[in-house]
């Protein structure tokens, strides 16, 4: 693994072992699942759309409970517990034969990888300083696309033969990473549960902070680039454009590829809640000018104008991503009480199942079915929501100094 992908030695190294390790096996199961289930289980597109909804559902509702019991029991314990029963769901998955086993699958799945998304963070909350924190996450976002691309491959030769046994192997392969990443964590440093402070309220106090209940809304519609990266743009470019179809995984690996080299370096410019709003915002810019070029490419340009269009808007596109990225990391970290990280991580990282939720729908509607006006709305509601951010942080900084203040 080239050395910009790895973070300082130490926790936050063994922390980027775990991330390749699931990732590995994560993007293999990405790219054949959906197909498995529909050719060899025999599950309608739409009751496969519906059962990932109903779990997403799930997985988001989990989140703040899980990342609770991180903190109370301690944040590796319960990263190594979830990464144990992701390994286990995705196992579940080499017996499904039909629609109620696959729900019930599909919600342990969701429901453990969101848990696990949460006590992880809450984990490296606790094992890397404040100040380091977005640096080492933007390594762990690079290790990720990376081991995603290489699984991705894996999953390539499974969709070449196309059987029960290349499908099966695929998933045996994503089981056994997941239950290697617990092994990793486990040999992370043991953290203690925290104790909580005096004076902070309710059990599940993140439910009641209004101004970081605000912040994770606004980052939820930030998170909307994930179903438009791996749905919206490839069927757009497929069904509206003259672009040629390989121009889809092109797109893709420049987007993989972005994030690999440059996601460490956009993370650089990100000191503190200030700096990181200001990031946001400007992501949101080139987000807007990524969704205008996009709809450039449906005006009939012949096939080499659109191939060079599309890529332009890739290209501003994943700028924007990597920006709203870096600063939703250290907005999420540092607005969140030293004590209840995991809980606040858990309800932070709500906007990703809801995305994976709820994005499809609303961006086939809006993009695919709706065209060029469509793109302009989502571009203005890209920009609105980062410039938003900023006025939202400072309401949340004023709370948690009110807060200090009163302990």
């Amino acid at each position: 693994m080239p050395s910009r992908l790895l973070p300082p030695a130490g926790p936050a190294r063994g922390l980027a072992a775990a991330q390749l390790v699931n990732s590995l096996g994560d993007g293999a199961f990405l790219v054949t699942s959906a197909l498995y289930f529909s050719r060899i289980v025999g599950l309608s597109p739409t009751r496969i759309g519906v059962g990932l909804t109903l779990a997403w559902a799930v997985g988001a509702l989990a989140g703040v409970p899980l990342g609770q019991l991180a903190d109370r029991r301690g944040p590796r314990a319960v990263a190594v517990l979830l990464a144990t029963a992701t390994g286990a769901s995705v196992a579940a998955f080499l017996f499904v034969r039909g629609f109620l086993p696959f729900v019930l699958a599909a919600c342990c799945y969701a429901t453990a990888q969101t848990g696990l998304a949460a006590a992880r963070q809450a984990l490296l909350a606790a094992l890397v300083d404040r100040k380091d924190r977005t640096h080492v996450l933007a390594h762990l976002q690079s290790t990720l696309n990376a081991g995603l691309a290489i699984g991705a491959a894996f999953g390539g030769v499974a969709l070449h033969y196309g059987t029960r046994t290349a499908y099966l192997t695929v998933f045996a392969m994503d089981a056994a990473a997941f239950l290697l990443c617990a092994l990793v964590l486990l040999r992370l440093p043991a953290v203690a549960p925290l104790t909580a402070t005096p004076g902070r309220g309710p059990r599940f106090a993140v439910l009641r902070d209004r101004p970081y209940a605000l912040v994770t809304a606004l980052n939820a519609l930030l998170l909307l680039r994930m179903p438009l990266i791996s749905l919206a743009i490839p069927l757009w470019t497929v069904t509206r454009t003259d672009a040629p179809g390989w121009l889809v995984s092109a797109l893709l690996v420049l987007n993989t590829g972005a994030v690999m080299l440059f996601q460490v370096r956009t993370a650089s410019a990100v000191r503190d809640l200030p700096s990181a709003a200001r990031t946001v915002a400007r992501g949101g810019a080139l987000m807007l000018a990524s969704c205008a070029v996009f709809a450039l490419s449906a005006v009939g340009a012949p096939g080499w104008a659109a191939v060079l269009v599309l890529l332009v808007a890739g290209g501003l596109q994943v700028a924007g991503e990597m920006m709203q990225s870096a600063g939703s990391w250290q907005i999420g970290f540092d607005l969140a009480p030293a004590d209840q990280q995991g809980q606040y991580q858990g309800f932070f990282g709500m906007g990703v199942p809801l995305a994976r939720m709820l994005g499809p729908l609303l961006l086939t509607a809006l993009i695919v079915d709706w065209g060029v006006p469509g793109w302009l709305l989502l571009g203005t509601l890209f920009l609105g929501a980062g410039l938003a951010l900023g006025p939202a942080v400072r309401w949340a900084e004023r709370g948690n100094s009110l807060v200090s203040a009163a302990c």
